[in-house]
């Protein structure tokens, strides 16, 4: 059975990270298109901000304060969403964080806490979704990453938890789409380096403040990919052409790769001494005081 997704302006969407990059904006994008959203972070008063905003536009929305990797408080989350509008027709797993560090010097507590969040966190949205989405049909859309696909130096523990990602969501696909042939679109969404408070909220074990190499794509560009797929049913989705490109030279040209990877760390971080090392790690993204903004600094030196 194939999932027949309703009209955006027609639908109720969680969105979980959505108090600041590409869940704000995808958030403030289906809000602006009719969605009524429930918005999702652990910066719930970033959140209620966010919200304020919304509604004094007319759009319809409530905020959900929720640490995604607390299961219990996933479900409570669903509930909310529920409660609130009737039900769920899509659910986006958007939460996730960065890391800057080799491997070789990543702190073991880091990395475990780095997969609760990218990779069970998701999860936990998967496992809340699915009961409700499977009732009526609806989509499920997990935000992975071109390094789902790809690698980058210095952020091999964030890679790795978005190769787990697209591994779980490809599984996940078949049982509920093929096996259990229930109404439901499963897609993996895989931005490449995007224009947003992303390196400011990693945690980071270097000594230069991080950043993301040009190009990076607008925000919103991801987040007209995530309605794209809300209303279509789609496999998964490459949002640009460098994050193509990058996929590409990793599955066909891994030695070249390989050395233009090498070369790339000096584009990783600005040549000056970390700012928030801690990030968003272990703290809500407010508490570090980058929140409730889609953009980041886009590349360009911070002043």
């Amino acid at each position: 059975m194939s999932a027949k997704l309703k009209k955006i302006q027609d639908q109720v969407v969680v969105v979980t990270g959505a108090s600041s990059g590409i869940g704000l904006a995808t958030a403030e994008l289906l809000a602006a298109k009719g969605a009524s959203v429930v918005l999702a972070a652990r910066s719930g008063e970033t959140l209620d901000e966010v919200v304020a905003r919304i509604t004094a536009r007319g759009g319809k929305a409530i905020a959900v304060t929720c640490d995604v990797t607390d299961r219990v408080q996933v479900d409570r989350l669903a509930a909310a969403a529920v409660e609130t509008f009737g039900r769920i027709d899509t659910w986006v797993n958007n939460a996730g964080l960065g890391f800057w560090g080799r491997l070789d010097e990543t702190p073991e507590a880091d990395a475990r806490k780095l997969f609760d969040v990218n990779f069970w966190g998701l999860v936990n949205g998967c496992l809340a979704a699915l009961p409700h989405l499977k009732k009526q049909g609806g989509a499920l859309i997990n935000v992975g990453s071109e390094v789902s696909e790809a690698y980058a130096p210095l952020q091999g523990m964030y890679v790795a938890t978005k190769h787990a990602v697209k591994g779980y969501t490809d599984c996940l696909r078949v049982e509920i789409e093929k096996v259990d042939q229930a109404p439901v679109a499963v897609t993996l969404i895989q931005p490449g380096a995007t224009d947003t408070p992303f390196p400011q909220h990693a945690r980071n074990v270097t000594d230069q403040e991080p950043k993301l190499p040009d190009p990076q794509d607008d925000p919103q560009h991801v987040a007209e990919a995530i309605l794209a797929a809300a209303e279509m049913p789609t496999r998964e989705k490459k949002v640009s052409t460098s994050a193509s490109l990058h996929v590409m030279l990793s599955k066909f040209a891994g030695g070249m790769l390989d050395r233009l990877s090498g070369k790339s760390v000096s584009k990783m971080h600005y040549d000056e001494p970390p700012r928030n090392p801690k990030g968003a790690l272990n703290q809500p993204s407010e508490a570090s005081g980058v929140a409730g903004q889609a953009r980041g600094t886009g590349g360009k030196e911070p002043k």
